[in-house]
């Protein structure tokens, strides 16, 4: 069952580059997320339906702020953005390198040693993203590299949230982090939203994937992920990360007719296997784990 929990959440969080594919010409990538995360937070209103949720709400409103603008708000819009110039598939994959960024942020700006599988897991991370992007590079158009640099910049800012939420928002309940995080985005981009609010009328099938962006990509995904976390532990939950560049692909191939290069394939197995070793999912590496020398 824990399984099929996963794959659905990874299918879910897959779809979210084709929504963002098909929706972001039309909309803006600023007025798409400031709806996404506006209905999510709607969605997630009755978190504080009890009294132990608005005390920590409360007491923690700096830290959560701060999270809600580097892990919905600021790469939200960059990820938007990019696939105004990539594709939905090849979104899915930068977006795979999360963890790397983590480690990384980790290490410079958190104080915590890199392992040696950490370090080799980071430089295949890379050469993956250069396996990659290889091909979209040399097509010379201007945008392109901008957009996979947004897309990075991104995932840098998942990576810092990552570390920040682990540093100071201990003990609070993380679906009152969800809520608090939806909530501190909306405000942050809703006035931004309304000065860059298309003039023209959007169709109903931008509408629809905003509705499918806000509600099941972000508001359901969110219980979902963290129902798994609660049942069985942090660890197996972020293991999703594994399997949403694969739907990303697949969605964008079937309903975009995105092509799916072998570079893209390549650089899509080394990222993700330089993911699994620098997050230690691959166990039997541990005989390299001691600490790298300064």
């Amino acid at each position: 069952m824990k399984m099929f929990e996963l794959l659905v959440l990874a299918a879910i969080w897959g779809a979210s580059f084709l929504f963002m594919r098909i929706a972001t010409p039309e909309l803006g990538a600023i007025a798409l997320i400031a709806c996404r995360v506006g209905i999510a937070t709607l969605l997630l209103l009755p978190v504080l339906r009890t009294r132990e949720a608005r005390r920590q709400l409360r007491s923690r409103a700096v830290p959560i702020f701060i999270v809600g603008l580097s892990n919905s708000a600021l790469p939200f819009c960059l990820l938007a953005w990019s696939t105004l110039y990539v594709n939905a598939g090849f979104d899915s994959v930068l977006n795979a390198t999360t963890p790397l960024w983590t480690a990384v942020i980790a290490w410079l700006g958190f104080g915590i040693r890199m392992t040696r599988v950490q370090a080799v897991g980071l430089l295949l991370g890379l050469a993956g993203v250069l396996i990659l992007v290889h091909d979209k590079l040399s097509t010379g158009a201007a945008a392109i590299p901008l957009a996979i640099g947004a897309a990075l910049i991104a995932t840098l800012s998942y990576g810092f949230a990552a570390n920040y939420s682990k540093r100071h928002l201990a003990g609070i309940s993380p679906f009152v982090l969800a809520f608090g995080s939806q909530a501190a985005a909306t405000l942050v981009l809703l006035p931004l939203a309304a000065l860059f609010w298309p003039a023209h009328p959007v169709a109903a099938s931008t509408w629809a994937c905003v509705v499918a962006l806000g509600v099941v990509c972000t508001g359901i995904a969110y219980v979902l992920f963290f129902h798994l976390i609660e049942h069985v532990g942090a660890a197996y939950a972020t293991s999703v990360t594994f399997l949403i560049p694969v739907f990303g692909m697949v969605w964008g191939a079937l309903f975009l007719g995105e092509r799916v290069s072998a570079s893209m394939l390549a650089g899509c197995v080394v990222v993700l296997f330089g993911t699994a070793v620098a997050s230690g999912k691959l166990g039997r590496l541990t005989l390299l784990s001691r600490p790298a020398p300064d």
